[in-house]
């Protein structure tokens, strides 16, 4: 039995072409792996606050010296990192907003980049400790970004997906959302391909 964790990003809900993309993959994965475990969490919907002082010192410190609020934001971090190691693979939407991912994906990234539990510093340098997982990164565009240097999501979820040890990492596109209705419906058709096939073929080197 595999576990997939879903985190959904997009503020637009049922409007959501990313959303979209997830829901096709989570009813088509159930369909074809019933003894899998899908997990669902909506970013937009169980929103994780911003980053400030207080919570960064709060990842760094004993229990025992945090304040209630401190406690309550370290609590939260702890939750979100345990969810993530209890799950083999890891598919993010990540729609394209001014080119980057949306806050509500950032504010989750800041809470479980946390030294010792996702990551680690050594004298060759930072070492991530999240093993055996695959991510799986469901994007969507209004305009044609792909190997192009607007695209700023593919490098910045590669390489922070590296630095907490998750290298297997798959991107499937839904672009042109803004192009009207049937380049739409031809860019989801060609992401459903996609997770057809890591679907059919359970492409993953999660154990």
């Amino acid at each position: 039995m595999k576990k997939i964790l879903v985190l959904k990003s997009s503020i637009l809900d049922n409007y959501s072409h990313s959303n979209k993309m997830a829901d096709y993959l989570i009813e088509n994965w159930q369909n074809n792996h019933k003894d899998d475990l899908i997990t669902v969490r909506d970013l937009a919907k169980d929103a994780v606050p911003t980053l400030d002082q207080a919570t960064l010192f709060a990842f760094g410190k004993e229990t025992a010296m945090l304040s209630d609020e401190q406690k309550v934001a370290r609590a939260l971090s702890d939750e979100l990192i345990s969810e993530l190691k209890a799950h083999d693979i890891i598919v993010i939407t990540a729609p394209m907003y001014n080119f980057s991912i949306p806050a509500q994906l950032k504010h989750y990234i800041d809470y479980i980049a946390r030294a010792g539990e996702t990551f680690k510093y050594t004298e060759a340098g930072s070492v991530g400790l999240l093993e055996d997982k695959q991510a799986v990164i469901l994007t969507s565009r209004g305009g044609i970004h792909k190997d192009k240097p607007s695209d700023l999501i593919v490098p910045y979820l590669t390489q922070f997906l590296a630095f907490i040890g998750i290298n297997d990492v798959q991107f499937i596109m839904a672009e042109g959302t803004a192009f009207g209705e049937e380049h739409t419906q031809q860019s989801h058709l060609q992401a459903q391909k996609e997770i057809d096939t890591v679907i059919s073929t359970k492409n993953i080197t999660a154990k």
